[in-house]
Order: structure tokens, then C-alpha cells, then sequence
């Protein structure tokens, strides 16, 4: 049986390698090209001590106290010299990716579709045979290279990669590089290159009830981890609040209408801060978080907007008293 480790670097680069249950996660890295720190291979000096995020794997009993103590194993610290996969992992490897000797992938593909949803919105298909290579963590973003030009732009996935094709939303900032280009010039079969995947916003194993916030185009990698909740299901209630700021940017909800049809425990509202909106729900997120998606704390938030929206949430929760079991967020800005 051989299962995808994804292996999170602290400079953002996650690359994915294939493990056997009968090798370490170590030496697949090594087999593949990617060289984690280590030193004895015996489980004795640590060196290669990671932290396993998500998955099944054993550690063996050969490893000493030194190395890695009883109480750092229960929190989920491994030595990777020992570890062996015994399903899919999450493992974030405590050095940059250029230590370990690998960098950004990168990808070529073409446009498959270009579509302007809204005023604000723009949905954006790439497609390619490399593509269908290409592994992330959902809520992960790349690194999309202007055509024409060297400068990049960085955006979430907003879908799973399926058959080589996956598609993003994205903000329309007026006389933006990458905007101006997807309104005026680009079509079907022009080049884009990509590299990532990059972040540590990601959807993680779910162990308790989620709240997701989304803020505009900060809604794409949701729709991209509610797709893998549709395919694994979830025990635990989600809930997702989305807000834009005008009634035109508000996107994507028959999508999020089609996700709720085929996950029993998710549900969604929409909002709009505008006054002068038409939409029956108004005002923001925090507005209409209501006491049941908070669980008395015993919930997992995830939240993707603007930073005024990163802090607004934060102060909410303070003013609440509340304190999430785990608060993941992604700040993002036009650039």
C-alpha cells in the first residue's frame, strides 16, 4: 500500500512524496529527491524531529527518550527516520525547502475557460497534461505568472484538480496586472505557468464542528475544501458565512447551493455590507455568527479576507470571550 505525505515547509513550499508502509517517511522523501535534516537514522539524536498535522503512521519503539520524549509524540512530534505511513499524512518539516534540497514545482497549462461572474469577480480554468501531476492541500494556493510579463500573482486553489483542470476566483482590481490581462486579452488556449502549491491554510482532519468566513474572493479555497468534505463526508456540523460588500459580489451561490445538496451537515448564508443592498441579509459576517456555529468554543474557525476583516473577527471573538479550539486564517490584499 504506498500513501501521498505532504510535506509543509516554513517557507511555505509544500511538496507531496509517495510513502510505503514499509519505509520511513525519511527515506521516501530521500528516494524522491527531497533531503529532511538527519544524522544517525537510528532514533537517537532528533534531528529529524517534524510535526505530523493529519494522518495515521507509526513510530516504532526504537527511538530513545532523548530523541523524542513520550509527551511530544502524544502531541503529534515525529522523527521521520522512524515513521512509517499507514494513510495519507500532513507532516510540516521545520526548515526552509531549499535545506531539504527541492523547491516550487511549477507547471505549464493553458486557459480552459475565462469568465467574468460579476463587476468585482473573475473565474479563471487552466488546464494541462502536467497539471494532472499537480497534489495540494485544499485551501493551498499558487504563484500565477502574468503572461507577457515576470511578475506573479498569488491565488487559492477554488477547486480540486480533476482531469488536469483547476480554477481559481478572482478579484477584478481595476488596472490590476493580472486582472487587466484577464478581461482584455486573455481566451481559450493562452499559456499560463503556475507554481506552488504554497500555505498553511488548508483544511485539516475534522475533529469538531467548523465555522468558515469567508470575505468576497476569500471564498475560494472553501468551495475548493468543501469539495473534499463532499467526497469524505463529515460527522460535524459546517457552516459556512460568506460577505461581500455590494449586492454585484455576491457570487458562486448556486455552487455553494449544489455543495449543501450533497453534504448532509453543511449549511450557508450570504450577507452584504452595503447599506443600501437589496439582499435580505445585510451587515457583516460577525453579524449573523450565531451562538450554535461558535459550540462554546469546541469549534474549528476557518476564515479567508481582508485583513480589516482578519481583525474584526479577532475582536469579535475577544469581545465574546470566546476561544476557538483552532483559529486558522488567511489574510489577502490586492496587489
Amino acid at each position: 500500500m504506498t500513501y501521498r505525505i505532504a510535506l509543509n515547509f516554513e517557507d511555505g513550499v509544500t511538496r507531496f512524496i509517495d510513502s510505503s508502509a514499509a519505509e520511513t517517511v525519511a527515506d521516501a522523501a530521500y528516494r524522491q529527491g527531497i533531503n529532511i535534516p538527519l544524522d544517525c537514522r537510528d532514533g537517537a539524536c532528533g534531528t529529524c524531529k517534524c510535526f505530523a498535522e493529519a494522518g495515521k503512521y507509526d513510530l516504532g519503539e526504537e527511538y530513545i527518550e532523548d530523541a523524542l520524549t513520550e509527551e511530544e509524540a502524544a502531541q503529534g512530534f515525529v522523527l521521520t527516520c522512524q515513521m512509517r505511513a499507514q494513510g495519507d499524512c500532513v507532516v510540516r518539516v521545520p526548515t526552509s525547502s531549499d535545506v531539504c534540497k527541492t523547491k516550487q514545482a511549477k507547471y505549464e497549462a493553458t486557459i480552459s475557460a475565462v469568465e467574468q461572474l460579476s463587476d468585482s469577480t473573475i473565474a479563471l480554468k487552466i488546464k494541462g497534461e502536467a497539471l494532472s501531476q499537480l497534489a495540494f492541500l485544499p485551501g493551498q494556493y499558487v504563484n500565477l505568472q502574468v503572461p507577457g510579463s515576470e511578475h506573479t500573482r498569488a491565488y487559492s486553489f477554488s477547486s480540486l484538480q480533476r482531469d488536469g483542470e483547476v480554477s481559481f476566483l478572482i478579484r477584478n482590481v481595476p488596472g490590476g496586472l493580472m486582472s487587466s490581462f484577464l478581461t482584455r486579452l486573455a481566451k481559450a488556449g493562452d499559456s499560463m505557468t503556475l507554481a506552488g502549491p504554497l500555505g498553511s491554510f488548508y483544511l485539516r482532519e475534522i475533529r469538531r464542528p467548523l465555522l468558515l468566513l469567508a470575505g468576497g474572493t476569500g471564498l475560494a479555497p472553501f468551495t475548493a475544501m468543501l469539495e473534499r468534505i463532499a467526497e469524505q463526508g463529515s460527522g460535524y456540523p459546517v457552516h459556512l458565512i460568506y460577505g461581500v460588500t455590494h449586492d454585484i459580489d455576491l457570487v458562486e451561490t448556486a455552487r455553494l447551493e449544489a455543495l449543501a445538496a450533497r453534504i448532509a451537515n453543511f449549511t450557508f448564508s450570504a450577507c452584504v455590507a452595503s447599506p443600501d443592498s437589496s439582499y435580505p441579509r445585510k451587515g457583516y459576517v460577525t453579524q449573523h455568527i450565531e451562538p450554535g456555529h461558535l459550540n462554546d468554543g469546541d469549534v474549528d474557525l476557518y476564515l479567508c479576507g481582508p485583513p480589516p476583516m482578519v481583525e474584526a473577527v479577532s475582536r469579535y471573538l475577544q469581545d465574546k470571550a470566546i476561544v476557538p479550539a483552532n483559529f486558522y486564517f488567511e489574510k489577502f490584499a490586492a496587489a
